[in-house]
């Protein structure tokens, strides 16, 4: 009877040891499970960038966005940024007419509106750098400009952007509120063709943006005026409806609201939202 009790115990020791070595196996063979679902999860909330995205800008933005768009793509390998740089009213009508595109950046929430109200928009535009006039003279400033009612002098060849475009409607918007007339002897059609004209001193001046008289550098001197003031441009930028890259495209803007995208943008001579 002893013999059978004691043979009865063995033989149900062994069988818990078997059970509990089954269970952690299990429970390792989960944890595992566990582990691989995660990684998996992970590795496809981050998918790797790749392609080109294709970015229509104001021509203002020119260098800041090139030299965030080589960032871009030593950041994300396989990606390719390329841009579009021209009158925001402009590149607004392409877009609108068909152009593929993945992000628009506009020099001024009227000509950002031109897309968004044929609902060509993913995301809702936003405020990403603001940007402020300035009047850009020949080098040294030989004819001594020092006040926007000076380029009202008949003497001067003056160049302003087209009013259809951003920096012209600011200027004009600067002029109004100085209650001055200026007749300029050419309207440009963007800020970068104005510039043009003084680097080439087939004008005297022009208005630009203080972002653009830094970047000539040299080639032209830049004359602050207190009416710029009165017409800063906020510059929108958004995913656009049909991005055939929309993945990349969401990242680029997400580098040109970063500190990092701040900061290039910053020192180009943008002001912060």
């Amino acid at each position: 009877m002893t013999r059978n009790v004691q043979r009865t115990r063995r033989t149900l020791q062994v069988a818990g040891a078997g059970v509990a070595a089954l269970l952690a196996l299990t429970a390792c063979s989960s944890s595992d499970s566990d582990s691989s679902a995660t990684s998996d999860s992970s590795s496809s909330a981050s998918p790797k960038l790749s392609g080109t995205v294709t970015v229509f800008a104001a021509a203002s933005l020119q260098e800041s966005f090139t030299t965030l768009g080589k960032q871009f793509e030593k950041a994300h390998p396989g990606t390719k940024v390329t841009f579009n740089f021209g009158g925001s009213d402009t590149l607004a009508a392409s877009i609108t007419g068909g152009a593929p595109a993945d992000v628009f950046a506009a020099a001024s929430p009227k000509t950002m509106a031109i897309v968004t109200d044929k609902k060509d928009n993913a995301t809702t535009p936003v405020t990403f750098v603001r940007n402020q006039l300035e009047i850009a003279t020949l080098p040294g400033n030989p004819d001594k400009v020092s006040s926007l009612k000076d380029l009202t002098n008949k003497d001067l060849k003056v160049v302003l952007c087209d009013k259809t475009v951003p920096c012209g409607a600011a200027a004009q918007k600067a002029l109004d509120a100085s209650n001055l007339k200026l007749t300029p002897v050419s309207y440009e059609q963007d800020v970068k063709s104005a510039l043009n004209k003084v680097e080439l001193k087939e004008a005297d001046a022009a208005v630009v943006y203080k972002t653009d008289v830094h970047a000539a550098g040299d080639k032209v001197e830049g004359v602050e005026f207190p009416e710029s003031s009165e017409a800063i441009n906020d510059y929108p930028i958004a995913l656009l409806k049909d991005a055939p890259n929309a993945a990349a495209a969401k990242a680029f803007i997400a580098l040109v609201q970063s500190a990092e995208g701040q900061k290039v943008l910053s020192d180009a001579g943008f002001l912060k939202p």
